[in-house]
């Protein structure tokens, strides 16, 4: 019997009214802010994402589903929605519209990880990308469209997590001082910081291995050693922040694991929600365009991964509103009741009520146990009898109560009932 591949998994109609939730407050916010939705293919040029990601990085070291096609050409399962959105942006020519792009995406992304709770092989995302402008006030816009989903989404305690990563000018200064710091101290560090130490060394403060947080405490600071333009660039979003009320700690310990980011990075974090208190992730990612050819574009952007979230609401027991389903069942006995049945089914749907057709040969109680399990607020009934007088039955599945319609009526009354004048 065949069983879907580690890491990869059915998200079944029970889940869906979280994952309805989740898209329907999408759909509200990312108006208000002047986003537009964008779907990039889930199969990439694998170049992409290793000029744009980075070489270094564990995403395209360890963690891409990368093959040949039968053309020949290496291709990658998508591991992060960035890279796509600004090759669309380069490859569609958006640096002809207004400035900044606003983009946002849903779907699913692909990494070759430890498959844990709320991060499986196949994950999905929600996604939003600011293309064009360097402005600080972009990422405190950005910022602010992942606290506001989250709060729409009933978590609480919400506040950000903050830092600069500098930029080409002043970043390299730092990484000499923290590879120098780290000299000589390789065999305190986990294996994996022991390789970061050549190929990524931001990704050493990022480390949650015990044995390195020593080191980590004591490293130096990249706040301290930023350019003039990014200490200007992270006190302006530091305003902003103050100004809007919004809680946030500067985290020294903050970096991104992709090559691209500079300058501000950020998560929103939530209280109440465990160790993995982290709700997104995001920053500044204005070396992108270059990376992938393409002429210098700035860009910020999150990522928040959607089973994640489904999970955390769970956990706190958020209450989401059912999905809507059919409110009428539409019961006929005998083949001449069936087919009136089917009939009546169809001319509900048309006029825009949901029906279900009892299929099947089960006697009318083991019948009306299925409407009554299916959730329709009404039961249509036709039997022999109903047939012979030309009306039909239709019982209140909630309070027990019935009644006979003419059967050319039929429709008409359930439609006055389901959708009353108001």
């Amino acid at each position: 019997m065949f069983q879907a591949p580690r890491g990869f998994t059915d998200i079944l109609p029970e889940d869906q009214p979280y994952w309805a939730a989740i898209e329907d407050r999408v759909a509200h916010l990312t108006p208000l802010y002047g986003y537009r939705r964008i779907i990039t293919p889930v199969l990439e040029d694998a170049g992409l994402f290793l000029r744009g990601v980075g070489e270094g990085t564990d995403i395209v070291e360890k963690e891409m589903y990368v093959f040949q096609d039968k053309g020949g050409d290496w291709v990658a399962l998508r591991p992060e929605f960035t890279a796509g959105v600004m090759r669309a942006y380069l490859e569609r020519g958006m640096h002809t519209l207004p400035q900044p792009v606003k983009l946002y995406a849903i779907g699913p992304l692909f990494r070759y990880e430890r498959p844990q709770a709320g991060r499986l092989r196949q994950h999905h995302q929600f996604d939003v990308e600011a293309i064009g402008e360097e402005d600080p006030a972009l990422d405190v816009e950005v910022m602010s469209v992942a606290y506001h989903l989250f709060a729409d989404l009933g978590f609480s305690g919400l506040s950000y997590q903050v830092n600069s990563i500098g930029c080409p000018v002043c970043r390299p200064q730092y990484l000499r001082a923290l590879q120098e710091y780290y000299s000589g101290q390789e065999e305190a560090l986990c294996t994996d910081c022991q390789r970061r130490l050549q190929r990524n060394p931001l990704r050493l403060l990022d480390c949650k291995d015990e044995r390195c947080q020593p080191l980590i405490a004591k490293a130096p600071r990249m706040i301290e050693n930023l350019c003039p333009d990014c200490a200007r660039h992270f006190a302006q979003v530091l305003s902003y922040l103050d100004r809007l009320g919004r809680k946030y700690t500067v985290n020294h310990r903050l970096v991104r694991g992709l090559d691209y980011y500079t300058r501000t990075v950020f998560e929103v974090w939530a209280q109440g929600i465990g160790a993995q208190n982290a709700l997104c992730g995001g920053g500044r990612y204005d070396r992108l365009a270059e990376a992938i050819g393409g002429p210098p574009t700035p860009g910020v952007g999150f990522g928040s991964g959607v089973e994640r979230i489904v999970l955390l609401m769970r956990e706190q027991g958020t209450a989401v509103p059912p999905l809507k389903g059919p409110e009428v069942m539409v019961i006929g006995q005998g083949q001449a009741a069936k087919d009136v049945a089917v009939s009546l089914a169809a001319d509900l749907r048309t006029r825009e009520i949901g029906a279900f057709l009892s299929f099947g040969e089960r006697s009318m109680k083991a019948q009306l146990r299925g409407a009554n399990r299916s959730g329709a607020r009404y039961a249509i009934i036709i039997g022999e009898n109903e047939l012979s007088q030309g009306r039909a039955t239709v019982r209140d599945m909630v309070g027990g109560e019935q009644w006979s319609v003419p059967m050319a009526q039929v429709v008409t009354d359930l439609a006055a009932r389901v959708r009353p004048a108001s």
